[in-house]
């Protein structure tokens, strides 16, 4: 579970808060729904330890988006993670992409949508630009200009491991700018191995051993997809049934396929029959 997790710590003097991320098994289940350029599997590795981040910061229960849409090779780019650390995420593109693509050579001109949906209350939605060079650049200045809450974002992946780090002033307004930078100091002395590999209490000792940090649990982060055969075959009966049977009577059934997981579900005729029955529409038979 170490290198699956999220941990929350406190600098218990300084006002400070932070966040480590851990992730090996969840990375390569979001990736391997598709043959993802290596590049695109960077991003979505750097998108799934941001949402985790930021889901870490919701008070309430419900879920945060992050996505990215461009006019570049990648239209669209997406991790969805909720209170609960369930996570999922998808990337659409288009064409050849090198291996060493930038931000902006993937995305071309785009902006980043951060969607927070609680299950009780408004769902809040802030839109901002590609502005920096990377993803990490990105977020900070939407927590610098829509949040007011300075915040460093540290990240790292590989072909195996996605990590990354937070700090966040605390909203209490008694931390001191020369203590945060004191700790992003610290923070920029991580290495890439260590977030990957260290246990997180032996990495926040190697990079705060001079501060009371405060570790709490853990918290399991988990691929889950949420798709089904039943839910895949009710968002048949939102079509025209004309159309469904038209479709029906080219392929000889309808392939459903997920994104975020890569299944396919096949429903046939009979079964076509039987939802548009249980939605209070006659069904018909193919001749």
């Amino acid at each position: 579970m170490a290198n699956n997790a999220l941990h929350r710590y406190l600098f218990e003097n300084l006002s400070v808060r932070g966040e480590l991320v851990q992730l090996d098994e969840t990375y390569q289940q979001i990736i391997s729904s598709k043959e993802y350029p290596a590049a695109i599997k960077t991003l979505l590795g750097e998108l799934l330890v941001s949402t985790t981040l930021l889901t870490a910061t919701l008070k309430f229960e419900g879920s945060i988006t992050i996505q990215l849409q461009g006019d570049g090779p990648v239209s669209l780019a997406v991790i969805n993670g909720d209170h609960d650390q369930k996570v999922r995420g998808v990337a659409r593109w288009e064409g050849d992409i090198a291996d060493d693509a930038t931000l902006h050579q993937l995305m071309g001109k785009g902006h980043m949508v951060i969607t927070i949906d609680p299950k009780q209350g408004e769902r809040y939605q802030g839109v901002v630009g590609l502005e920096g060079d990377t993803l990490t650049d990105v977020i900070e200045g939407y927590f610098a200009n829509s949040e007011q809450l300075k915040t460093r974002l540290w990240i790292r992946t590989d072909a195996q491991h996605a990590a990354g780090m937070l700090l966040q002033v605390m909203p209490d307004g008694t931390g001191s700018a020369d203590d945060f930078e004191h700790l992003e100091q610290l923070t920029d002395t991580i290495k890439s191995e260590e977030l990957f590999t260290l246990p997180a209490n032996e990495l926040l000792y190697r990079l705060y051993n001079q501060e009371t940090v405060r570790l709490f649990d853990p918290q399991p982060v988990e691929f889950h997809c949420g798709c089904s055969r039943e839910r895949s075959a009710a968002a048949i009966t939102t079509l025209p049934k004309a159309e469904v049977y038209e479709m029906l009577a080219e392929a000889g059934n309808i392939s459903l396929h997920c994104d975020y997981c890569g299944t396919t579900y096949v429903i046939d005729e009979a079964e076509v029959g039987e939802l548009f029955a249980n939605h209070g529409q006659d069904s018909q038979t193919l001749h």
